[in-house]
């Protein structure tokens, strides 16, 4: 797999298959959208690190690709979160028992309830990392009616800054360790990491709530 993405960094064909996986992710949680973001960035930075000759331009070239790569998740990550927004808006009552069909995101919505209401913008970007987080607050943020002005800002926040992380993970990654899968898969324990400590944050204050009744 890091072989094919290496030879697909270098072309279109990686921003596609990137921005696809992000943007579908929303409606799928369990693609590994995160996962694909850090392997491509490992691939890409693995194949620079490994360059012979050129080394200024290939260093100028390793930017621009990681670059290329935040902006196309982060673009990627906001138009599904506006997608699930929109739909959820429309069609509140549908989504609401879609919802509640789901163990997964239940669980999750609940989260996002009490984030929304404590401090809305700052919290959703935390969701962003956590497990289903996106998808529940992008779903959440339409049934429950909030404006564009207060939902897009963080939304645009939030996948930046997941996307850089992300794709920082997969770079330095790549650097240390070379294209390999002990550094993907580093890179990768690293992402769950900040999945877990989002999923902390998010629970802190209901549990301080808990204990104060």
């Amino acid at each position: 797999m890091l072989e094919l993405l290496g030879a697909l960094a270098e072309t279109p064909w990686i921003y596609v298959i990137v921005g696809l996986s992000v943007l579908l992710d929303v409606f799928l949680p369990v693609l590994p959208s995160g996962v694909l973001v850090i392997a491509a960035a490992t691939a890409a930075a693995g194949s620079a690190a490994g360059a012979v000759g050129g080394a200024a331009v290939r260093g100028h070239a390793g930017f621009s690709d990681m670059l290329g790569l935040v902006m196309c998740a982060a673009t990627a990550s906001v138009l599904g979160d506006m997608v699930a927004y929109r739909l959820a808006w429309r069609g509140g009552d549908r989504f609401d028992r879609a919802i509640a069909r789901s163990r997964r995101l239940t669980a999750a919505q609940e989260r996002l309830g009490t984030a929304l209401l404590r401090g809305g913008g700052p919290l959703v970007v935390v969701a962003r990392f956590a497990p289903a987080g996106r998808s529940v607050v992008s779903l959440g943020a339409g049934v429950m009616h909030r404006r564009v002005a207060e939902f897009l800002p963080w939304s645009a926040l939030a996948g930046l800054t997941w996307a850089a992380y992300s794709v920082s993970l997969g770079y330095f990654g790549g650097q240390w360790l070379g294209a390999s899968w002990l550094s993907t898969a580093v890179s990768v324990l690293a992402l769950f990491a900040a999945g877990s400590l989002a999923v902390f944050l998010m629970r802190r204050p209901q549990e301080a709530e808990a204990q104060a009744q």
